[in-house]
């Protein structure tokens, strides 16, 4: 790319010391077979120069406050990761915008929390894990936090948790598992009508959806059998999501989204530091090479990178780029050779490469 992307990552993760203390006493060290990364607000900048992001949406990951088993503590942490949220986005009001943290599976005590995010610390949103302690979102009796949610007309990051099963030996939660569970929220939030009752609500379904934009005309008619409605509506409301592409953008699964996503639904995403800063190269490449191989408008690229995100968070629909400080010319010389041998990399592994 000849000009600089000035991407907005909605999919950023942060790992507070205080959080990671928190997951340390109850001898949590990883999240979805994933050990815990290293994270700084100066690491995660460093990384969003590497990759031409300008802006980024932080949000904590699982399994956010559920493995608390006594629910004051789940929302007192919950408020302890939003204040500090706050606070950080405060100093990089133009980098960092924040996602809350609620204390599902507590519905009451969510809504209280997303109200205060929301109105009282300028929380962009909130994040909701896609099951919590084996309940999943669209599950009956969470009408009290999407009514909250709908007035506020919240934008929701839904993310994978580790499924309420039993890993498979040999196969890492985060790499298939995580897919799974974000399939199964969006089928149930749609087959219960969430989305239809509580319209103002921007779901925003993580690593491009899981399954659900290859799987939807399937889903569809089986909720279609189920409950009686058109497999054509249950695909509109399929089509109301937001997608992002966090590890999703490759040559296979990207045409598939933007295939199935209604125009201005895909965002760019990252998932830093949970996936290094590599596996974000790689995926930047599969977006970037689309243009370069004609593939992919230019026009679609800007939207996926920021049109489509502005939309959503008007706060960072600045026209001038926010001001990124200069990094020391070793800095510069190494993320340059980075840069350059991710892409290398990228064509290398295509299938037909030669």
């Amino acid at each position: 790319m000849t000009t600089a992307p000035r991407r907005i990552d909605v999919h950023q993760h942060l790992v507070p010391p205080l959080y990671r203390d928190a997951l340390a006493k109850s001898g949590i060290v990883d999240a979805g077979g994933r050990a815990l990364p290293d994270w700084s607000a100066g690491a995660a900048l460093e990384q969003m120069d590497l990759l031409g992001t300008e802006a980024a949406i932080l949000s904590v990951s699982t399994p956010g406050t559920g493995f608390l088993g006594d629910p004051g503590e789940a929302a007192d942490l919950a408020r302890r990761l939003n204040d500090f949220s706050a606070a950080l986005t405060a100093e990089h009001p133009s980098r960092f915008g924040w996602f809350a943290t609620l204390p599902m599976p507590d519905v009451t005590a969510s809504a209280r929390e997303a109200a205060r995010a929301l109105t009282e610390l300028g929380a962009d949103g909130v994040t909701l894990l896609a099951n919590n302690q084996g309940t999943y979102l669209g599950a009956e009796g969470q009408d009290a936090l999407w009514r909250v949610l709908d007035e506020h007309g919240a934008v929701v990051f839904v993310h994978p948790a580790d499924l309420p099963a039993p890993a498979v030996e040999g196969i890492p939660p985060f790499a298939a598992d995580f897919l799974l569970d974000t399939t199964r929220a969006a089928y149930l939030l749609v087959r219960n009508g969430v989305p239809r009752r509580y319209p103002n609500i921007r779901f925003v379904l993580s690593h491009g959806g899981g399954f659900l934009p290859y799987a939807s005309h399937r889903m569809a008619v089986a909720i279609a059998a189920d409950i009686g409605r058109g497999p054509r509506d249950v695909l509109e409301d399929f089509q109301g999501f937001y997608f992002d592409t966090a590890l999703s953008s490759s040559p296979a699964a990207l045409p598939t989204l933007l295939a199935f996503a209604r125009p201005g639904h895909v965002l760019f995403g990252s998932d830093w530091p949970f996936a290094p800063a590599a596996a974000g190269q790689y995926f930047v490449n599969g977006l970037d090479d689309g243009v370069d191989a004609g593939t992919l408008a230019a026009g679609t690229l800007a939207a996926v990178n920021r049109a489509n995100a502005e939309a959503l968070f008007p706060r960072l629909a600045q026209g001038a780029p926010a001001p990124v400080p200069s990094r020391p010319l070793p800095v510069r010389l190494r993320q340059s050779a980075q840069r350059a041998g991710a892409r290398l990399f990228f064509k290398l592994v295509q299938p037909g490469a030669k």
